[in-house]
């Protein structure tokens, strides 16, 4: 596929998403870890601001472009979906605007929608007809980055924010999911999770890329900890600080290939073992 907005990911990114929206490149969170700001492309893709990919004249031209390439590739988007998006925050004050008309295009044409975010206050600006109508609410999808650590994410809302608004998107009857990707410290990715059990669809966990403060041994014991916290959470028990019953079927995990790579565990051995809890990358969060 050679196109200017709708692509195919691949490495770490095809993970998430066969296929993938990008308008922008560069962003206002900042975050120290960012993939974006590594590498040869660094001095592109990790600029400080949000800047209009120069494939695209304009924001009106970019909207132009999508709706031809979605109305191409209109089969294969229904069946997989779309993502948006892996080189900047698509619910940015300076780039959401043209987020909302694209995916409100796709949701149109029967595309379900998953958005990546670590921002919060687009909650109260959604347009109102994907609130009021179940045929929205049942193809989009929202998410939220949750690495425990604000220090490294100054532009961002904080994770705690982020929690908030998550409940608030699963209230209203949208699936949601959580990137716990970087973990880099353990501890605040376990909390992440147990905070969230309840109005998380879906986990995506990877580890840090470079130096960590942890072990493989330490992501061994991680592993083993989540197949206890979604069991527990999978037969229904109250939570106490949840004050709720969760439905077994609202816990589902996605482990990266860097998880087994860095503890050296096999994927299908530990997986065959908890089919209920662990999922592949093909998984459908609307089905």
């Amino acid at each position: 596929m050679n196109t200017k907005a709708i692509y195919m990911p691949n490495g770490k990114a095809g993970e998430y998403a066969k296929y993938a929206c990008n308008f922008y490149i560069g962003c206002s969170n900042n975050c120290a870890y960012c993939y974006c700001k590594k590498g040869v492309l660094g001095h592109a893709m990790g600029k400080p601001k949000a800047t209009l990919k120069k494939c695209f004249k304009n924001e009106k031209h970019a909207l132009e472009i999508f709706r031809t390439e979605l109305i191409t590739y209109i089969k294969e988007l229904k069946k997989y979906g779309l993502f948006f998006s892996f080189t900047t925050d698509p619910m940015l004050p300076e780039t959401r605007e043209l987020h909302f008309r694209a995916i409100d295009y796709a949701l149109s044409k029967g595309v379900p929608c998953q958005i990546l975010t670590k921002c919060t206050d687009f909650i109260y600006r959604l347009p109102e007809e994907w609130k009021v109508y179940e045929y929205f609410r049942k193809r989009l999808a929202f998410g939220f980055t949750l690495t425990g650590c604000d220090d490294l994410e100054p532009g961002a809302s904080t994770n705690s924010e982020r929690i908030d608004a998550m409940k608030h998107l699963h209230g209203l009857g949208f699936k949601t999911f959580a990137s716990v990707e970087p973990i880099i410290k353990i501890a605040k990715s376990a909390e992440m999770i147990g905070l969230t059990l309840g109005w998380c669809d879906l986990y995506k966990i990877g580890v840090l890329s470079g130096d960590k403060d942890y072990s493989p041994d330490d992501i061994r014991f991680f592993m083993l900890s989540l197949v206890g916290a979604a069991t527990f959470a999978n037969i229904a028990l109250p939570i106490s600080n949840l004050g709720k019953e969760i439905n077994s079927s609202q816990v589902k995990i996605y482990l990266k290939d860097s998880m087994y790579t860095y503890s050296k565990v096999d994927r299908e051995k530990f997986e065959e073992k908890n089919k209920d809890i662990f999922v592949d990358k093909k998984y459908n969060i609307f089905q």
